[in-house]
């Protein structure tokens, strides 16, 4: 497997906000090199929003479904310890996944402990576009905070981009 970067929803929707893809094609153009050479995981419940994203890069992402989703049971990876993480982590960090909290808003939900639980058994870091929680908070935790407390390393859409060489 050589999977380099866990991928949530927003690491690609925001930057598409603010940087379309008619505008800077040559930018997109690259990271649908990076989805189509396998580098991307993305848990079932992320990967379910990112077949959303608009595009090519959505058309590149629903193509190539089999580099990007690590699904259960595949022997390619340890998703045994992904699920032991993911159970671990809905027990450890409850008091802020938003489902657990009447859908708090402003803090992580499941789709995002999935990711970070991803990337703790793979040992890789996640790619979104949240910002940590400013001050930082015991009711409301996002997922670089989440990342933090877990041990796993995260990057913007921008570390992302820099640790690929990806320039438009």
């Amino acid at each position: 497997m050589n999977k380099k970067y866990c991928l949530d929803t927003s690491g690609f929707s925001n930057p598409l906000e603010f940087m379309p893809q008619d505008i800077h094609p040559t930018l997109w153009k690259q990271v649908e090199a990076i989805v189509r050479s396998g580098l991307l995981a993305a848990s079932k419940e992320i990967y379910d929003e990112l077949e959303h994203l608009p595009g090519d890069i959505g058309a590149c992402i629903k193509t190539h479904r089999d580099l990007v989703l690590l699904e259960l049971g595949d022997a390619s990876w340890p998703w045994g310890d992904y699920r032991a993480h993911a159970s671990r982590m809905q027990v450890t960090h409850r008091g802020v996944i938003s489902e657990y909290n009447g859908n708090r808003k402003g803090t992580v939900g499941l789709n995002d402990v999935s990711i970070v639980a991803m990337a703790r058994a793979l040992r890789l870091p996640v790619v979104s576009m949240e910002k940590r929680s400013i001050p930082p908070s015991v009711t409301k935790v996002r997922i670089p905070d989440l990342c933090a407390l877990e041990g796993v390393d995260h990057l913007s859409f921008n570390d992302f981009c820099r640790k690929e060489g990806i320039r438009s």
